[in-house]
């Protein structure tokens, strides 16, 4: 088990190439789901053509945001929540570290609730059951498997990803040569084109949902290696890694959506279930298995990440603990999603946009945090609230306040009914109010990120200079966990 919580990482303990980032960020996101996001781009009312344009660059840029910030796990080598003290101060990054933990479990607890219907879909279509025993089974055994892998920490969840990264990318090639006869061009290509707005909708939805999902745990798994490993290298491997199975899934998932109304409508209802549909039986049993090793594989880093998240928000427990407890949140949330929810995709959507607009802020605070600084960060600064990097700076702190109230303003989430009140900049800058054309296209995440980006940038610069200024501290703590 991993002992290792909120501590620097000992240069004796870092260990690998960039290279090696490659096994974690492409076995969590080879998921069968994927595949659903082609049905839920084309949603927006946009030709495949349109929704390919949004998933790539949605895709590509938004694992690209999480490369940058992989970068200052490296040159930290402490957990990415933990690295945002140098920007937020050490009690002041408690803020974005509770958005962050709130994000991570609802992550896993969606990808683990997801597994629970594939899987009881599955069995369905076998005769086998698929009832109210077949979910409670279902999810015992998707919830032991994601809390023991990321209860026992890095090395586990290094060696788990490689092997579901193996399993998944073969068996999901096999899925994609089966239904491949599925496939009409001739009903895909007459999808009609939407407008300016609806595709920029769909692009905001894709960044959310992949990589803005994952930014506030990007260094998390960079903190192991050296500091002499190449910058870019980490850059690379991350997005490449995380972008390259989402991208074939996306493209084949649009293919299918796009060639059928009626399967695009039940992924909807039940994202991974739906592709069971037009499967052969024989391989209901291998889909089964890549469908749940995908989504655990994801759910094992949110979990993992979120019990960070847990403690640098303040917990002051081992890293096992704070991550067994997501765990039992995991399990909670998961059972009312799958035995007394009536609809997945509304509120899917409602919470990724919602919470993907603090997310947006603190990227781009983060981000043009670590472009500031020319030197690595003073990890005893980390922990000390008397430090260099200060205890509650306001700066931040109003900037994120200021970016997430003017991205809630922008957005909107009508199939939500408890987020209604979000959009009410939309009127009065003229854009159409609730109903009008901009009403879904999301532009407050896209605002959130540019304001914090662009906000650090004219107002920090001074400050972090001030900051490199000061002498290195003489020792570096790294026992401290606060």
């Amino acid at each position: 088990m991993e002992t290792h919580g909120l501590d620097v990482i000992a240069d004796a303990e870092r260990k690998g190439t960039p290279r090696t980032l490659f096994w974690p960020w492409f076995g969590a996101n080879v998921s069968i789901l994927g595949l659903s996001y082609g049905a839920f781009a084309l949603g927006f009312g946009i030709s495949f053509w349109q929704a390919l344009a949004a998933g790539v660059v949605g895709i590509v840029f938004s694992f690209l945001l999480c490369g940058f910030v992989a970068v200052a796990g490296k040159r930290g080598s402490a957990p990415t929540m933990v690295l945002g003290r140098a920007a937020y101060g050490v009690r002041g990054n408690r803020l974005p570290s509770v958005i962050s933990w709130v994000l991570t479990v609802g992550w896993e607890t969606v990808l683990c609730a997801l597994a629970t219907m594939a899987t009881a879909t599955v069995f369905g279509r076998l005769g086998w059951g698929g009832g109210t025993e077949t979910k409670v089974v279902a999810l015992v055994v998707v919830a032991a498997l994601t809390v023991v892998v990321g209860v026992m920490g890095f090395d586990l969840i290094m060696r788990f990803q490689t092997v579901i990264t193996v399993v998944t990318g073969v068996l999901t090639v096999v899925y994609v040569v089966l239904v491949a006869d599925h496939v009409r061009w001739s009903a895909v290509s007459a999808v009609p084109a939407g407008s300016a707005q609806e595709f920029i909708g769909a692009l905001v939805f894709m960044m959310t949902g992949f990589g803005l999902g994952w930014v506030n745990a990007a260094a998390d798994y960079s903190r192991y290696l050296p500091r002499t490993a190449s910058s870019r290298g980490v850059i690379g491997w991350t997005t490449f890694g995380a972008s390259l199975a989402p991208l074939l899934l996306l493209v084949f998932g649009l293919l299918l959506a796009g060639s059928s109304s009626g399967l695009g409508a039940a992924v909807a209802a039940d994202p991974i279930g739906a592709l069971t549909t037009i499967l052969p039986t024989w391989f209901l049993v291998p889909f089964a298995v890549v469908a749940v090793l995908g989504l655990v594989g994801g759910a094992v880093l949110d979990i993992y990440s979120s019990g960070l998240a847990l403690l640098s928000a303040g917990l002051r427990v081992p890293r096992y603990v704070a991550a067994l407890f997501d765990g039992l949140l995991m399990i909670a949330g998961s059972i009312y999603i799958v035995f007394v929810a009536d609809d997945f995709l509304g509120p899917f959507m409602g919470f990724l946009t919602t919470l993907g607009v603090p997310i947006a802020a603190w990227c781009g605070i983060m981000l043009a945090d670590l472009a500031l600084r020319r030197r690595d960060y003073d990890e005893p600064d980390l922990y000390r609230p008397t430090g260099r990097y200060g205890d509650v700076p306001l700066t931040p702190l109003l900037l994120t306040l200021t970016a997430t109230a003017l991205g809630w303003g922008l957005v909107t989430n009508s199939t939500a009914n408890w987020l209604d009140w979000q959009g009410y900049l939309l009127g009065p800058l003229g854009l159409g109010g609730r109903s009008g054309a901009w009403a879904y296209a999301n532009l407050g995440v896209l605002a959130a990120l540019a304001l914090g980006f662009l906000g650090t940038l004219a107002l920090r610069r001074g400050r972090i200079r001030v900051q490199e200024a000061q002498a290195p501290s003489p020792t570096v703590d790294e026992g401290a966990t606060a």
